[in-house]
């Protein structure tokens, strides 16, 4: 009856077990450290490992010995000039040359001086040329030409221009009286000067330029007469005259009268050549008729 408790207790256990989902496992504990092996054999050599850092610099070795020339380089640039050096010594005389011909000196003094002769022959010419046949009057700067031909104040201005000058323009007293006293040694009474009416201003007095477009001022000489009467630049009476008394007249444009051309000089590089012989004018003037 004992033997069949047992059996049922142990059928029991076993059912029990078998319907459970859940597995019992129990955990190992290490023993306690044994004693200790013995050494074993060497092992095989490792593989070889990184480079480690480097160490120390090592002390200097001994210097070797000294090697062989190397190639020539290129040439470098070329240095400073030296100090100069000492003068050297006096070399040996040199042969004595051939004797020189006579230098006939005389006859080259006498064909100078006949030079300077024929050229102050020359100048006396041409200022006789300019001052008596041609009638030229000249001041530092200009010359002067009386031109003995009737015509109107334009064509008198045109004749001026086609012979390289202007009508007359007596811009100073000097030159004003100038120009009185070469129409009175002409025995003539009045030209025409290049003094022309321009325009009327709004107080009623006429304002004149020269032949050069160049405002009238500095100098003027006008007659009494013209002094107290104003001209109008609308009428033929506004061209201007010199007289021989050295007094300008306004007078008609279409009057008839000689008249007096005037040209510059030109002066000659370096500043010379402004008196004297008169030399360098721009071109001879022509020279006026009979």
């Amino acid at each position: 009856m004992m033997g069949v408790l047992v059996l049922c207790v142990f059928a029991a256990v076993l059912n029990y077990i078998s319907a459970s989902t859940e597995v019992c496992t129990n955990t190992l504990l290490p023993g306690a450290k044994g004693d200790q092996g013995e050494i074993g054999e060497e092992g095989d050599q490792g593989k070889l490992g990184k480079n480690g850092p480097p160490g120390l610099p090592g002390l200097t070795g001994e210097t070797g010995l000294e090697g062989k020339a190397g190639h020539t380089g290129k040439m470098g640039p070329i240095g400073d000039n030296g100090n100069k050096g000492d003068t050297g010594l006096d070399g040996p005389s040199g042969l004595k040359g051939k004797p020189g011909t006579t230098c006939d000196c005389g006859r080259y003094r006498k064909v100078v001086g006949q030079l300077d002769i024929n050229v102050g022959k020359l100048r006396n010419a041409v200022k006789f040329v300019k001052n008596v046949i041609l009638g030229l009057k000249e001041t530092e700067e200009r010359y002067y030409l009386l031109v003995k031909e009737p015509k109107r104040f334009r064509e008198a201005s045109m004749n001026c221009k086609l012979r390289g000058g202007t009508l007359a323009m007596p811009k100073t007293s000097n030159t004003n009286r100038l120009m009185a006293d070469y129409v009175s040694q002409a025995g003539l009474t009045r030209v025409y000067i290049g003094v022309q009416v321009q325009s009327k201003d709004t107080d009623g007095t006429s304002s004149h330029v020269y032949a050069d477009s160049s405002p009238l001022q500095g100098f003027a000489a006008w007659s009494q007469d013209d002094l107290s009467s104003s001209v109008s630049p609308t009428t033929n009476s506004s061209c201007v005259e010199l007289l021989s008394t050295g007094t300008w007249s306004h007078v008609e444009c279409e009057a008839t009268m000689f008249f007096i051309c005037e040209f510059p000089k030109s002066r000659r590089r370096g500043g010379g050549g402004g008196g004297g012989g008169g030399a360098g004018a721009r071109g001879t003037p022509a020279p006026a008729s009979s």
